[in-house]
């Protein structure tokens, strides 16, 4: 590795993943960076929609914008924004396994550039670490690895647990602004939406019914998601009180705030499943076509519900066998049965 400067910490760029569960393990490397060492400044190039995930982060100093759209090669804007941090930083970690995700280091002129081999990057990254899928069988470790030194990170002997700050202040805006229930009253929360696909996600009908049988133990019912899971939202919640369709109403970083004053949460696997992992919510975790053994919530705190069928992982994003009983067939009961409502809250993390 080049000489670091005088007086400072190592400066290291990583290329952060285009997914928000994904983001949310990344954590794991950045807090193992930081452990060892602390002095280390640790920038991030990734989405710009990310920001406000990364801002959550405290061993991130800095957040820089990728200057494309998921899918989009943008060649002469990664070329900009590689020659404009030349000199800057000392290692970078290229978190993706694809061939345009090593061109801003590159261009950047960094010394060292890590990644796993993909899309024939040898001249790319000055380190192509060769992925043992055997070994490395979890995205979490594979993030993780990158940060360490060959012989300590296959597989990684200690994984952190990300650990995102909330805003205590921001979430009794939103309280107040959303109509929404003071603490301690018992608040389960829902994520209907799976981005990859339907082979993700748990029949609305099965959320909905579960939220009936909540709201009828005394509880309130908070369903999360993005713009394009308001109709499932709505669905699930129509026509009962106590339940409250948050889809599409606030940013990202307001569900964060919001889903850390959850006592419990039912997720199929998506991103905000790993959000809720990560302020300290208790996770049902719903698995149809994925595999938690891949991508479990990274917390002790969870339930795992997964039926294991013979055609499943099939990590399809549409049932190929048109039934989807891998999901079809986890009841409602078995989700109620294993919630643990109570009148006091868990002590929400803050910033």
């Amino acid at each position: 590795m080049n000489k670091l400067r005088e007086g400072a910490g190592e400066r290291i760029l990583v290329v952060g993943p285009s997914w928000v569960g994904d983001m949310v393990m990344a954590q794991s490397l950045f807090m193992t960076l930081k452990h060892q060492s602390p002095e280390c400044r640790i920038s991030v190039l990734a989405p710009a929609w990310s920001q406000p995930i990364i801002e959550r982060m405290p061993e991130v100093a800095e957040i820089l914008a990728l200057p494309a759209g998921h899918g989009d090669f943008a060649l002469t804007a990664r070329w900009q924004l590689g020659r404009s941090l030349r000199g800057r930083f000392d290692r970078a970690i290229v978190l993706p396994r694809s061939w345009k995700s090593a061109l801003v280091p590159f261009f950047a002129r960094i010394p060292v550039r890590v990644g796993f081999t993909g899309e024939q990057r040898y001249g790319l990254l000055t380190e192509c670490r060769k992925l043992d899928k055997t070994v490395l069988d979890q995205t979490v470790k594979r993030f993780t690895s990158l940060g360490l030194p060959v012989a300590e990170a296959n597989p990684p002997a200690n994984i952190l647990e990300p650990h995102l700050k909330t805003d205590s202040v921001n979430q009794a805006r939103l309280r107040e602004e959303l109509g929404l229930v003071a603490p301690p009253k018992a608040i389960i929360g829902m994520m209907p939406g799976a981005e990859y696909g339907p082979a993700k996600q748990w029949p609305l009908a099965h959320f909905r019914a579960l939220a009936e049988s909540l709201t009828q133990a005394g509880a309130e019912v908070r369903i999360f998601g993005g713009p394009k899971d308001v109709v499932a939202g709505e669905e699930i919640a129509q026509g009962l009180s106590g339940v409250y369709n948050l889809c599409g109403k606030t940013r990202l970083a307001d569900a964060v705030d919001l889903i850390a004053e959850c006592q419990e949460v039912v997720s199929n696997d998506s991103g905000l499943m790993h959000v809720a992992a990560a302020v300290g919510a208790r996770i049902q975790g719903i698995y149809g076509s994925s595999s938690p053994h891949y991508t479990p919530p990274l917390t002790a705190d969870r339930e795992i519900h997964w039926l294991a069928l013979e055609c499943s992982p099939c990590f399809k994003r549409v049932c190929p066998l048109g039934h989807t009983n891998c999901l079809n067939h986890i009841a409602p009961e078995r989700i109620l049965a294993a919630i643990t409502l109570a009148d006091d809250r868990h002590e929400t993390r803050q910033s």
